[in-house]
Formats: structure tokens, sequence, C-alpha cells
């Protein structure tokens, strides 16, 4: 039998937008007999490397979930763990090496002031750059980002400057926090589970979903190339059949 090369892809059919779960930090560090904040820190190394990746293909946006409003809920020593490690994490080189600007979607109050310093400084000085848009999540999830875009849309709507009755699904998402950025076509999700875990829920209604039982912390190039691959290997109808779809490429 003939070996597929699951990691080949065709440069010309690439997704526009990748969003990533980065699951499985804690169960890598746990079979090690390590601590949870290691499994994060070994997670950094994995973001380095996709990114740079991404940035190489010519992705445009790659949307990293990086902590939820959930994730709030976890042990304050894990959580402060986390925010010290996007603290550290955020090295300017690897923007400024591979021309990537930064974007950060979510409920930033609820973030430390440094953190949101730091964010917002390297936001700042990356803004110029002309490649790959990397978007962190962070303190993010779609009921929070849609329930915010319900008040924006009533405030308006009781100032009159908006009449519910001609109000759009093009309006609704010109609204959101994604706004500045297209719907991913791919989203993966790292560490076995099967599931959004409340993230970009109205973005993703037609995303390809690829799930794989890789550990983030060992998601590498090679992983994103296959999970490239895979979606390149799907057809996407958008409601339509496949003859319509046909159709419409030959046209």
């Amino acid at each position: 039998m003939l070996k597929v090369n699951t990691t080949a892809i065709d440069n010309t059919r690439l997704p526009r937008h990748i969003a990533i779960i980065m699951d499985g930090n804690g169960r890598w560090a746990k079979a090690r007999g390590m601590e949870r904040s290691m499994g994060h820190q070994e997670g950094v190394a994995a973001v380095r490397d996709i990114t740079t990746a991404c940035a190489r293909m010519g992705i445009s946006y790659l949307t990293l979930y990086t902590f939820s409003t959930e994730n709030w809920n976890r042990p304050q020593a894990e959580v402060a763990a986390l925010m010290g490690l996007i603290l550290t994490s955020l090295e300017e080189e690897l923007f400024m090496e591979n021309n990537v600007r930064l974007r950060v979607i979510g409920d930033l109050t609820r973030v430390p002031e440094n953190v949101r310093e730091s964010i917002d400084g390297l936001i700042r000085r990356t803004a110029a750059n002309t490649g790959l848009t990397m978007v962190i999540a962070l303190s993010y999830s779609s009921r929070w980002e849609i329930t915010e875009t319900v008040k924006i849309l009533m405030r308006k709507a009781a100032d009159g400057s908006l009449s519910p009755e001609t109000l759009t699904e093009a309006d609704f998402g010109k609204t959101l926090t994604t706004s500045f950025m297209p719907d991913p076509e791919l989203l993966i999700r790292t560490g076995g589970e099967q599931r959004l875990s409340n993230y970009l829920l109205w973005q993703c209604a037609y995303s390809e979903l690829y799930f794989t039982p890789t550990l983030w912390p060992d998601f590498r190039e090679e992983d994103l190339r296959r999970a490239i691959a895979d979606y390149q290997g799907r057809e996407r109808r958008f409601g339509m059949t496949s003859e319509q779809v046909s159709a419409q490429t030959s046209n």
C-alpha cells in the first residue's frame, strides 16, 4: 500500500485564517511528573514554532485560544503563573523577525495591568508589520463576546441609530470584537478533546474542524501541515450540493 504524504499541501489553497485551541499543557506536564505550569511553559515553544511556520507559509491570520473567561476559575496559583507566562513569552523578536502583527481579543479589564501594558506596547510596536496577524484570545469566550455585542446593538437601538427590524447578520458580525478579520476556515484543537469550549462560536459556523490527540507542547509544523492537508481534502459546500460547488468552481 502506498504511503500517503499527509504533510504535502497545496500552497495555492491555504486557509486564510487558522484558529487553534491549544489544549493539553497540563496533561503533558502531569504525564512527566511535573507541575502544570511546566506544561504551559513548554506550550510557548509550540506557539513560537507554529507562528513562525504560519508566517513562512503566508497564512494571513492565526488566532490562539490563550486564556478563556472560564479559566479565571482555575486555582489562583495557576492563573498567576499563566499571567506571568504571558508577560514573559511575548518576545518582540518573534514578531519582528517574522513580520507578524499582534492583535488581542477578550475582556482585558480582568487582566493584570502590567500584562495589559506589555500587550499594548507590543501591539503598537508591531502595528506596521504586514505579514501574519497573530490574534491572542485572552480572557475570551464567545458568550461574553456575543453578550457584549448585543449590549452595543441595544444601546444603538435605544438612541435611535439602529432599527432592530433592519439588523442583519452582517451588522452583527461587524460589531463583534473579531470584525477586523475573516472567519476561520480551519479550527484545530489539540489534546484529543472534541468540542469548541466557547471559542469563536459565531465565527466558526462554517469552519472545518480538525481534532488531534497530540498535546499542545508536542504540536509542531509537521502537525500543522497535516491539519492543512486534511482541510484541503475536504469539500466546502456552505449548504450547497456537491454538483453546485463543482459548477461554481468550473465557472
